[in-house]
């Protein structure tokens, strides 16, 4: 997907959707807003990620799921559970569209491969709200 590119549907099921905006997370790390247009109980972020950089730390504080989903590129979405136990999962192109489901209290970050940009999608049941994420110390 081209960094202009916006989608107008979503899914296996081309769910129809509205582009909101695009914001800046970090250094390195852009996300375009989505909204779908027949269903207002979640909204979409698709996620791009420069080589080598990662997305903030994050702690899921709330929502019912939140869905992670890798779309294009390398990379890696850690994923720390409640006990602690860390998980590792690897992306490339063999492994377009799976998915993993984050928890609320797990903590996770994506990461781009050093010599590949990442493109992951984020769905937010219910829509993102500011206080859903909490940005820990790295």
């Amino acid at each position: 997907m081209a960094d202009n590119e916006k989608l107008s549907t979503f899914g296996l099921q081309e769910e129809p959707i509205r582009y909101v905006e695009t914001m800046t997370v970090k250094d390195g790390v852009e996300c375009d807003v989505y909204s779908f247009n027949d269903n207002g109980s979640k909204d979409l972020g698709v996620v791009r990620v420069n080589k080598g950089a990662k997305t903030p730390l994050q702690r899921v504080l709330a929502g019912v799921t939140t869905t992670e989903g890798f779309l294009s590129g390398k990379g890696t979405l850690t994923v720390q559970s409640m006990d602690g136990e860390v998980t590792a999962f690897t992306f490339d192109e063999q492994n377009h569209g799976d998915v993993v489901v984050v928890e609320v209290g797990q903590i996770m970050q994506w990461e781009a491969d050093a010599d590949s940009e990442l493109v992951f999608y984020e769905v937010c049941v219910p829509p993102y709200i500011d206080g859903r994420f909490e940005n820990l110390p790295e």
